[in-house]
């Protein structure tokens, strides 16, 4: 496997430790259908264990397929998207806020500018208070000591996110782009394929 570590003494800054709004993104050579090439926020990290939500995995149907109120308050494209393999029959909602302490209604700060929505709260308080708004369907889940478990076998690159990660138009290349704007040899990566001979 190819790691974080196996590129010499390159790297010069420390990689940040697991914690809410942090992004995992996941190594070449994990190969798991649900996580290949995903990039993961991170809304909770402690000892009982994790809960992200796959950025970049958008599904067919639209918002208003499963909460038609919220349809026309979504950003584009107005799709749910795969948070993860866990609990598909539900839903969690992501806000991008103004960056000042406030939390308006039916909106709990996660880390700097994100919050997570309360979709049973009506639309249209929630929505004028937030300058992005994405619902995906599940999210990602680790139990006690997993996340590091995966971390220590080199699955995943912990980096901080910025602020419009989660809310993009376009997702395909969320990934790629993710690691080509570290500033450490972890940015090498996006050029990597799990198959060494077309690398």
């Amino acid at each position: 496997m190819i790691g974080p570590g196996s590129f010499g003494p390159f790297s010069a800054a420390p990689t940040p430790r697991p914690r809410a709004g942090a992004l995992l993104v996941a190594h070449p050579s994990l190969l798991d259908p649900n996580f290949r090439e995903t990039v993961v926020l991170l809304l909770n990290h402690s000892d009982e264990g994790s809960l992200g939500l796959v950025l970049n995995r958008p599904l067919v149907s639209d918002v208003g397929d499963v909460l038609p109120a919220w349809q026309d308050h979504v950003s584009e494209p107005p799709h749910l998207f795969q948070g993860g393999p866990v609990g598909l029959d539900s839903a969690i909602g992501l806000a991008r806020l103004p960056g000042d302490d406030s939390e308006p209604p039916g909106l709990k700060r996660l880390t700097g500018s994100l919050a997570v929505v309360d979709l049973d709260a009506p639309p249209e308080i929630v929505a004028p208070a937030a300058a992005g708004l994405r619902v995906y369907a599940g999210h990602s889940g680790w139990g006690p000591g997993q996340l590091e478990e995966e971390l220590d076998d080199d699955a995943w690159f912990v980096v901080d996110g910025e602020a419009g990660d989660g809310f993009r138009t376009d997702t395909d290349t969320l990934w790629r782009d993710v690691l080509l704007r570290q500033t450490t040899t972890v940015a090498l990566v996006a050029t990597f394929r799990p198959d060494p001979d077309v690398n």
